[in-house]
């Protein structure tokens, strides 16, 4: 059964939800072969992981610079482990809340002015804790789910 939680529900520990991931349709195919790729710890928000959220319109603008139809989303089931919220800038545990704090996901709420779109995100440390369901084409059907 799918579990799907609000944008800005707070998700429990050890919890397993649907989420999604924007990529490219080269991207999409090599994630169902090889799994996912951690970011680079360097040049992330939060860190390195994978980057996922519960807001498929948010997922459908991924990865910017490219138009709808070279863009796929990935609908992904996520064992979310244990949680941290990061809500703010500087967040004392921003980097660390894995490398240095055990965390296995950390959740970043809507309307806390961390990303330019002040929707909600979530990253992943582990990719083994994603599954890909399904490979979706960005398309006014897909934006509106």
């Amino acid at each position: 059964m799918d579990n799907f939680l609000d944008t800005g529900e707070h998700p429990e520990d050890q919890q397993t939800y649907v989420m999604f991931h924007g990529t490219s349709v080269e991207a999409a195919e090599l994630i169902k072969k090889n799994g996912f790729i951690l970011s680079r710890a360097d040049i992330s928000m939060l860190g390195a992981g994978v980057y996922v959220t519960r807001d498929i319109q948010k997922a459908c603008e991924y990865p910017l610079g490219v138009s709808n139809s070279k863009r796929r989303v990935l609908k992904v089931r996520v064992d979310v482990g244990k949680v941290k919220i990061i809500d703010q800038q500087d967040h004392p545990m921003q980097k660390t809340w894995h490398t240095e704090h055990g965390y296995d996901t950390a959740w970043v709420p809507p309307g806390v002015d961390m990303v330019e779109s002040n929707r909600q995100e979530n990253c992943v440390y582990d990719p083994k804790r994603i599954k890909v369901m399904e490979v979706m084409k960005v398309n006014k059907k897909t934006m509106y789910v």
